[in-house]
Parts: structure tokens; sequence; C-alpha cells
């Protein structure tokens, strides 16, 4: 068997289409995984990662709904487990970020932040360890952030949803360990995604300065890590922050 053979094992990663989930859909269908790609509003992007899984020698399908629509997201894992007969790990990846001051956060895009970010993510894990605890194996691995751990000026919405995720994981691990469930968090620093191709010069040069590798990430480097906490080989690493950030963050 090849390191961190996921053959046999089912996967759902929402927000798929781009970026770090994109990456990850990628990755874990190359180890073996049917992957469900979620996506809220792109299609065109699903059908492109889609692609991309089957290039790599894997299979999938894509799914849209909403992630801050918890009937929606319990309605797509219940129907992903029945048609496949099992949902060992998910992958909650869907965000945004809203950037401001707090005094200048408005309520809407507060509660839009928190819906999306952490609310998904919630609904995504309830639903699908009701399926894990059943088979007494399964993984449950959240998208936070280094600005979860460390803060940053400017994305106090941001920084609260994704710093919820792991005070979130830690509970879940320990909620069903013995159920065979582990529940980890990765916090990836600053990755060359669309999110971060805005960045002005100058910010960009300061992150750089700022992280003792001088460079920002790649989505593979954060999907290799995902790969690691879905394997059988983690299967004694549960409650944990994995940081893939650089050394932004020690």
């Amino acid at each position: 068997m090849k390191p961190f053979d996921l053959g046999g094992k089912v996967a759902m990663v929402t927000g798929g289409s781009r970026g770090i989930g994109r990456a990850t859909c990628v990755a874990l269908a190359a180890q073996g995984a049917y992957v469900s790609i979620n996506y809220a509003t792109n299609e065109a992007a699903a059908r492109e990662t889609l692609a991309l899984v089957k290039a790599a020698g894997g299979d999938g399908e894509i799914v849209g709904f909403d992630v801050g629509d918890s009937d929606a997201v319990t309605n797509a894992v219940d129907d992903l487990h029945k048609r496949k007969g099992g949902l060992h790990i998910v992958v909650a990846n869907a965000g945004i970020s809203i950037d401001g001051l707090l005094l200048r956060v408005r309520d809407d895009d507060l509660e839009k932040t928190l819906t999306i970010n952490l609310q998904g993510a919630l609904a995504l894990s309830r639903a699908a360890i009701r399926v894990m605890m059943r088979q007494r194996w399964g993984r449950v691995i959240f998208m936070s952030s280094v600005v979860g751990e460390m803060g940053n000026a400017g994305q106090s919405a941001y920084a609260a949803s994704k710093g919820a995720l792991l005070a979130l994981a830690k509970t879940l691990a320990k909620e069903y360990g013995s159920r065979g469930v582990t529940v980890n968090a990765i916090t990836p620093g600053f990755i060359e995604t669309d999110m971060t191709h805005g960045i002005p010069d100058a910010m960009r040069q300061a992150l750089l300065t700022a992280t003792p590798l001088a460079r920002l990430g790649k989505a593979e480097e954060v999907a290799a890590a995902v790969v690691y906490l879905a394997s059988q080989e983690a299967g004694f690493v549960t409650g944990h922050v994995l940081r893939v950030n650089g050394g932004l963050y020690v």
C-alpha cells in the first residue's frame, strides 16, 4: 500500500472550485479518494476542478450548495453517503474575508462572514460526524488561517471566525475521538491564491520580510497537509493545529 493511500475513501471539500480547495480536491483524488467538489455559484470553475481531478487519475463529482444553509449542507452529505456507501473525509474549506477595522464592520458583513466561515463548518461537521460515528472512522479537517492564531489589523470578523474553528476542532476531537473520528485544523499563512493576488506591493513585501521562508506558500503545500491529516498514518493525530505558514507565526 502506498503512503497516505486513500483508496476506497469518500471525501467532500467545500469551496472546492478554486485556490486551496481546488488543490485539496486534486490531492485527495490523486491518493485514491472519490471527491465531492462543493461550489456556491461558479459551476464552471467547479467543473475545471473536476477535470483536474480526473487528469490526476481520480474521480469525483460537483455539487452546488451554500454552506451557510444548514439544511442544504445536511442534504448534500446525506445524499453523498447514500449514493457512495460512506463518507470518510470532510474538509471545511469554504470561506470569505470582508476586511475592515472593527468600527467600520457592518452587521451584515459580520453575519455573512460568521455564517460562511463558522456556521458552514459547524453544519458540515455535524452532518458528517453522524455518518462517521456509525462507520467508526472519519476525518474532519477545518481550514482556518494564521490570522486566527495571531490576529491581523483590519480583519476582525475574519480572524474571529477562523479562531473559532480552532476551538471547534479541539472540542470535537474530545467529543468524538472514542468513535474513531479525528478532528484537526490547518492554519495556512499567506498563500498564492485569488484572495492574495490583489495585495498591494508594499504589503506583499512586508509579508515576505516577516516570513522566514521569504515567499508566499502554494496551495498544493496546504493540500499536502490535508492529505496527511486525512490518511490512516495520521490516525493518532486529533485536536491538532497544523501550521503551513512558512514560519510567519510559530
